[in-house]
């Protein structure tokens, strides 16, 4: 893809500094850059490469004054960070799908909305519905009765079981399953454990995004929710039943047991487990790896360690600890002149 400093200022509604003309393919790291390559200076101490880069373009801040001549056009925004992102999306180029695959078995009785792609060996099963400007890659299984919304990217690999829904604009990535069945077991009379059937389903809200190899439960009964503009990283597991509110974040390899309800706007760090059962209120920030064993009570709280508890409670505690051999040998001295 080749553009101009003009096409991409009106594109970011950046200031133009420098060339206007000038024009780049790709994006770059700024100390990898070469021309032809758009990069962007976002944290001060990056300043030193914008002097020595060898792009074409930089995207800076309004306010990035140059203290030594650049060979670089400036592209100046408000938000260089939310400017990148828009900027990625330009070029962006997964090589997605373009029309239906020969290769794909599509049930006769499937809903497809306009411009939707499906990549070769994906299977969609019968009734589901799949919304306007959707890509479906290669080897993706979509069961009977799910229904996707519009401009979702479901990447290679991906299965939705049956009768779950997502909403539009979800992009969810390679080997995550949606709607597997919950962990739903009890024990009979002579100790097998018998399985509990699982007949709910999985529920995506609008702009959500699901990482790679991800499980999503079916709940046992009713739906597992997954709020608006909820963002999973890869490896997560959440359990049946488990209901997370709009705009949370989960970092990988978190896990969250049955029935717990997630809050709005909450921040789940790496390798956080949480409890089932449990109400966890809007806004609660979990430090990685803590352990979550009982909720909350006020919204907004940061929590850290295993059992989890106050963010500040859990570092002052740490301090102490590291301190404990030498509040020891300490206790021992006076304990010594004491008896002496």
């Amino acid at each position: 893809m080749k553009t101009s400093a003009r096409e991409l200022a009106e594109f970011l509604h950046a200031t133009i500094d420098g060339d206007p003309d000038i024009e780049v393919t790709h994006p770059s790291k700024i100390e990898e850059a070469g021309p032809g390559s758009i990069s962007f200076i976002g944290n001060p101490k990056y300043e030193s490469f914008a002097y020595t880069t060898r792009a074409s373009i930089l995207v800076v801040p309004n306010e990035f004054k140059a203290q030594r001549p650049l060979q670089a056009t400036l592209l100046r925004v408000d938000n260089v960070y939310q400017s990148l992102g828009n900027l990625l999306s330009r070029f962006e180029n997964n090589g997605h799908p373009v029309g239906i695959s020969d290769q794909a078995s599509i049930d006769e009785t499937v809903s497809l909305g306009a411009g939707v792609a499906v990549g070769p060996l994906s299977v969609i099963e019968k009734n589901a519905v799949i919304g306007a400007g959707s890509l479906i890659y290669a080897q993706v299984y979509i069961g009977e009765q799910v229904t996707i919304g519009r401009d979702c990217t479901i990447y290679p690999g991906v299965k939705i079981y049956a009768g779950c829904k997502v909403g539009d604009r979800c992009v969810i990535h390679s080997n995550t399953v949606i709607g597997s069945d919950g962990f739903g077991f009890v024990p009979n009379p002579e100790g097998r454990m018998e399985k509990i059937p699982q007949l709910g389903n999985v529920e995506l809200g609008d702009e959500v995004e699901i990482g790679s190899g991800c499980t999503i439960d079916r709940a046992t009964m009713g739906s597992t929710r997954i709020g608006k503009g909820c963002k999973l990283d890869n490896l997560i597991q959440i359990a049946h039943n488990v209901e997370i509110g709009e705009h949370t974040v989960i970092a990988a390899q978190a896990g969250i047991a049955g029935s717990t309800k997630i809050g709005a706007r909450c921040m789940i760090g790496g390798q956080v487990g949480i409890a089932g059962h449990l109400r966890i209120p809007d806004g609660t920030q979990i430090q990685a790896q803590s352990g979550i064993m009982s909720a909350p009570s006020e919204p907004n709280q940061k929590l850290f360690g295993y059992p989890a508890i106050s963010y500040h409670d859990y570092l002052r505690a740490y301090a102490l600890f590291r301190k404990l051999p030498d509040l020891e040998q300490r206790l021992r001295d006076l304990e010594k002149k004491s008896g002496e």
